[in-house]
């Protein structure tokens, strides 16, 4: 197992950032770690990471408690922080045979990842010379350096261009073919590119622990239809599976059915029976985008 996170919770003085969340990630596996801001990633990452101590509960990595082999943890884990500390008056290659350096790794890896991160064109340049999106690759590279099992990323591609993202969601597939991989991201695209999985937190609690495939399959429906004239969203409660009406613009309506059934014949008999004409009708389903709002964001009261 690569990682076990068992009951974790954490406080800083009266704010509780982490609340009993417990989840295994298997070798592997691609997981993406989602949440607001402030709802805990980048805490737990960091208990991981060993940098941190939870208050309650335990964790491991490799099989190994991350409270008391946190030096044997950080060899077998490759970190990529949020805000990655580089030393910018370094050159990329002189960076990189420095941490080649500290891991006791022979230099020859620092000329293979160096070239699997795309940053030959980059190796002789400062590292403050750069980009943001060639820091993150510098930052992804001196995470790779040491072959570690587990690969904890937060938000790693922060910064990179269409292309670069393209390439670097490439990678970490290709590397996670081999590797547990554990990534935050706020971009929703990035996970159905790359990762298997999603995790949810919401205020330190898990909210949500599925396979991609099976948040995504969904039940849930949307049929968007525009009527000639604008009438009151009470008018839909009849119609079976509905869930929720919602009058969008002018007379655009959004209906929320919780079925497998094609709904669009229900709502055209709707129509029908109330003397209304449909202008456009559509079906659609919730995108990953749309369901992790539903999930985290605050009821209005």
């Amino acid at each position: 197992m690569g990682i076990e996170v068992h009951n974790i919770s954490k406080s800083y003085n009266d704010q509780q950032a982490l609340k009993n969340v417990s989840f295994k990630i298997g070798n592997g596996e691609i997981v993406g770690f989602l949440g607001p801001n402030g709802a805990g990633k980048s805490t737990l990452m960091k208990i991981l990471t060993g940098y941190i101590t939870p208050s309650e509960g335990s964790a491991k990595v490799e099989g190994l408690d991350v409270i008391n082999n946190k030096i044997e943890i950080q060899k077998k884990i490759g970190y990529l922080p949020e805000h990655n500390p580089l030393y910018l008056e370094m050159f990329v290659r002189e960076y990189l045979n420095y941490s080649a350096t500290v891991h006791s790794i022979d230099k020859k890896e620092v000329e293979n990842v160096i070239a699997i991160t795309g940053l030959t064109p980059e190796a002789n340049k400062k590292i403050g010379s750069l980009s943001k999106g060639f820091r993150q690759r510098v930052g992804l590279a001196n995470a790779l350096l040491h072959h570690p099992n587990v690969l904890i990323l937060d938000e790693p591609t922060t910064g990179l261009d269409p292309n670069q993202l393209i390439e670097i969601r490439e990678l970490i597939k290709s590397i996670g073919k081999e590797k547990t991989i554990f990534l935050s991201t706020h971009i929703m695209q990035e996970v159905e590119a790359i990762c298997d999985r999603v995790i949810i937190i919401k205020k330190g609690e898990i909210i949500a622990d599925k396979k991609l495939e099976d948040l995504k399959s969904s039940k849930e429906q949307i049929i968007e239809v525009e009527f000639d004239y604008r009438i009151e969203e009470v008018a839909f409660k009849n119609l079976s599976h509905l869930e929720k009406a919602e009058n969008k613009a002018g007379f655009v309506y959004w209906l929320y059915f919780n079925t497998d059934e094609d709904m669009r014949s229900q709502v055209f008999d709707f129509a029908q029976e109330n003397g209304l004409k449909i202008l456009q009708l559509h079906q659609k389903h919730k995108n990953l985008e749309e369901l992790f709002l539903d999930l985290t964001q605050e009821q209005k009261t």
